[in-house]
């Protein structure tokens, strides 16, 4: 393997006998180093695809070998591929992606009160809201430094999910005294100005992360206290938060399934559609995209999680969102496996998001950030970024930061400028053609179009929503 190269691999697995086996593919180095580079559930009597990959960090001789983790059976491997790009090979995939995912061409068609096509009208376009979401992650901060406040309104995020203000252990840290005063004052800000609010998170299945007087309940009181839990939060915002991560980390963690019972993640999915029917639930999860070794968070891992929560009854056609927290470690982030699990992930057609995405603080973090953002806006299944950097004044930045204490950008401040401007459509000005027809290519999202024509002197203002992903052309209808 080449320093700079891309290698997507694929493989077919299966085993001989008994029941789900973890099969991983590695490579291994002269220095019996392994790096796993994909995992998957293998069964007897069925076929199951394998996919990953790697970039090396310098010349690399390996050699690939596949990981049985139970000793008892034997592997059956068919189709094995591994591919080899470029940089500039891999761009030109991902340019392509983003033009065929979240670009279309619309024409409008201008006519007159008869319905004939008037040439020559003047057309002001402005790009006002992206179909595609890409916010950033808050604290109470937020409410102390209006210089903060303005910092956020005027990046231009369209989404936002406060990092620790929503969860159970800041609102109930004694039991049976709530208070919401900070995440309300939060929430009415973003309400205020338009932005959606991610909420994050209603319950947590790491014990520790859990207060201490819920570890002393018996499971009855557990399982009312929970639920009384997801009323509370979830009734208080319904109709505003746009998403909910429901159970947090239910893939490495199981502190409500011990104590409760098996299926407690299905049953709190449940509730929470029905405390809140309008909103999108989701899982959320650490690994699954950064770190191809955990086994217990592959894409085979998280999408049979997803469907042992949709057969609890009710749920089965629950739509149950991918959270990727995408907190990468000091390590190259490895393109070929982060686009393996998406494509994995999206034939569920289920939503995916990367809700609390952030990069540590190293000489690459800003190259390492483009490399990641670009990745997920040029996959068809991803629906927004979260970029995990909240500010505090005077902290040390060990991971992600934005801007310092100034506000002024820090380098990765700067690309995430660049990639929310080179996603917009600039505003356009043109004059509709003998046809009546005005024709050009955009981003999805909201439009805000003025037209005017000299002849008749008259004005005509439409707010526009392209959000069809079908690859046709839209054509919409104006009459003037």
């Amino acid at each position: 393997m080449e320093k700079g190269y891309y290698y997507t691999f694929s493989a077919w697995v299966r085993v001989s006998e008994g029941s789900e086996t973890t099969v991983s593919a590695a490579i291994i180095t002269k220095e019996n180093s392994k790096r796993v580079i994909a995992s998957g559930n293998a069964y007897p009597g069925c076929w199951t695809m394998l996919k990953g990959g790697f970039q090396p960090e310098f010349p690399l001789p390996t050699e690939l070998y596949f990981v049985c983790y139970n000793k008892t059976v034997d592997i059956w491997v068919d189709n094995v591929s591994l591919k080899e790009f470029n940089k500039t090979e891999w761009l030109q995939h991902q340019q392509s992606a983003i033009t065929r995912v979240r670009k279309r061409k619309i024409v409008l068609d201008i006519k007159d009160k008869l319905g004939k096509p008037i040439r020559g009208v003047k057309v002001n376009i402005k790009f006002t809201k992206p179909y595609f979401h890409i916010g950033c992650g808050v604290t109470d901060t937020l409410l102390q430094h209006k210089k903060y406040q303005e910092w956020f309104l005027k990046k231009g995020f369209t989404a936002s999910v406060f990092t620790n203000q929503m969860k159970w252990y800041w609102t109930e840290s004694r039991r049976g005294i709530e208070n919401y005063t900070i995440p309300d004052a939060m929430f009415q800000f973003f309400k205020k100005n338009k932005i959606e609010i991610r909420g994050h998170t209603v319950l947590w299945d790491k014990p520790k992360m859990n207060q201490y007087w819920l570890h002393d309940m018996t499971p009855k009181e557990l399982l009312a206290t929970a639920v009384r839990r997801l009323a509370s939060i979830m009734a208080r915002y319904s109709n505003d938060i746009f998403e909910w991560d429901v159970v947090n980390e239910n893939l490495h963690f199981k502190f409500f399934e011990e104590k409760i019972r098996a299926q407690a993640s299905g049953m709190f999915y449940h509730i929470a559609h029905v405390i809140d029917p309008n909103a999108t639930l989701y899982l959320n999860e650490f690994n699954s995209l950064e770190i191809p070794g955990d086994i217990y968070a592959g894409p085979h891992k998280y999408i049979n999680k997803w469907r042992e929560i949709r057969s609890y009854r009710g749920n089965e056609d629950l739509t149950i969102g991918f959270g990727l927290q995408a907190h990468f470690g000091l390590g190259k982030p490895l393109m070929p496996y982060i686009r393996a699990v998406l494509d994995f992930l999206t034939e569920t057609q289920m939503p995916i998001w990367l809700t609390e995405m952030d990069v540590p603080n190293n000489s690459n973090q800003a190259v390492y950030l483009e490399e990641i953002m670009r990745e997920a806006f040029s996959h068809p299944g991803v629906e927004g970024i979260i970029v995990w950097a909240p500010w505090k004044p005077g902290i040390n930045c060990t991971s992600l930061c934005l801007m310092d204490d100034n506000f002024n950008n820090t380098p990765a401040g700067d690309i995430v400028d660049k990639l929310m401007a080179e996603w917009r459509t600039p505003d356009l000005n043109g004059k509709t053609n003998s046809e009546g027809l005005y024709k050009y290519y955009g981003f999805l999202g909201d439009y805000n179009v003025v037209l005017y024509d000299p002849h008749s002197l008259n004005k005509v203002t439409r707010q526009i929503k392209i959000t069809n992903k079908d690859p046709n052309p839209i054509v919409i209808p104006i009459s003037i």
